[in-house]
């Protein structure tokens, strides 16, 4: 990286004014060691299909000092009747296991860099649930654990010890909304529902995990992957702007009363996507329905 654009990468993050960090910016800061101290990196590798594979590739090989949060040990609660797949992980307990790593909040927040080898799909979770947390000092790395090997970027199977943090999480209740909250709002002229889930998912043509196929009436459907290319890398600003214009302008104009944005998917995980790619576009008051279809479709 050249030295102008390693200064306004390095400006932006102290600006903390993107969501996203560089593979090139981040191997400075793991050269320099820095990841010990102010930055902490997560991997977030997961497998819907096989859920200890993610475990299994970080103590492998991951970049050197990234901790691993698991989805659903750690980024979600056990699974109830209802509430859907994954529900939101208890906040005490997710705010220990970051404390554990070496997450600090306060005046002197610690930046987490998130990432996975999925476009996203679970560093987006981690993501969310920091800034729901209270913590805005986080991003994802663009282009995941496959962008950095491809750079040639270092790896390790070494496994980071544990660092002393303080994270104290305070949350933001608005920042969600549950079923009768979505079933009240929906059909309302001024409310957005977003299905972020595959188009043929969305359709009800094909359903490989929940019981029942289709989407929650009224719903429009921009699909998660759109946010990054095939390598896992974020689409531009332009694009990511544009994919959302459709919106209308009542969703991105800064008047008195916005669009009211309602994000799902299957399982309240990979609208985290959606909602990491809403926050670049500067659209930044969606909310999150964290049961999502998974909790829709147990009521039916």
């Amino acid at each position: 990286m050249a030295d102008t654009e390693e200064t306004k990468t390095n400006q932006t993050r102290e600006a903390n004014s993107s969501p996203v960090v560089t593979r090139e910016w981040l191997y400075q800061q793991v050269a320099q060691g820095q990841n010990a101290a102010s930055v902490v990196v997560v991997d977030c590798r997961f497998s819907l299909a096989d859920p200890d594979l993610g475990r299994q590739q970080y103590e492998l090989s991951h970049i050197p000092g990234a901790y691993y949060l698991d989805l659903n040990q750690d980024l979600s609660s056990p699974v109830q009747q209802h509430g859907g797949r994954h529900p939101l992980p208890d906040p005490v307990q997710l705010a220990e296991k970051l404390s554990a790593i070496g997450v600090r909040s306060g005046p002197e927040p610690t930046l987490i860099v998130a990432y996975d080898d999925s476009r996203l799909a679970f560093a987006a979770r981690l993501w969310w649930l920091l800034r729901y947390l209270g913590h805005n000092r986080v991003a994802v790395l663009d282009g995941g654990f496959s962008g950095w090997q491809a750079a040639g970027y270092p790896v390790t199977a070494d496994l980071p010890q544990p660092q002393p943090g303080h994270f104290v999480p305070q949350i933001q209740a608005d920042w969600t909304v549950n079923i009768e909250t979505v079933k009240t709002y929906k059909d309302l002229p001024n409310v957005i529902l977003i299905d972020s889930r595959e188009a043929e998912r969305y359709r009800g043509e094909r359903e490989p995990i929940d019981p029942v196929a289709g989407h929650i009436p009224g719903a429009v459907n921009y699909p998660w992957p759109e946010v990054t290319d095939e390598q896992g890398f974020i689409r531009p600003l332009s694009q990511q702007q544009q994919r959302w214009a459709n919106l209308g302008a009542e969703a991105v104009a800064e008047t008195s009363t916005p669009a009211e944005l309602i994000v799902y998917c299957g399982s309240g995980v990979t609208a985290c996507v959606n909602l990491l790619a809403l926050e670049i576009a500067g659209i930044s008051h969606a909310k999150l329905y964290p049961g999502s279809w998974s909790d829709w479709c147990s009521y039916l």
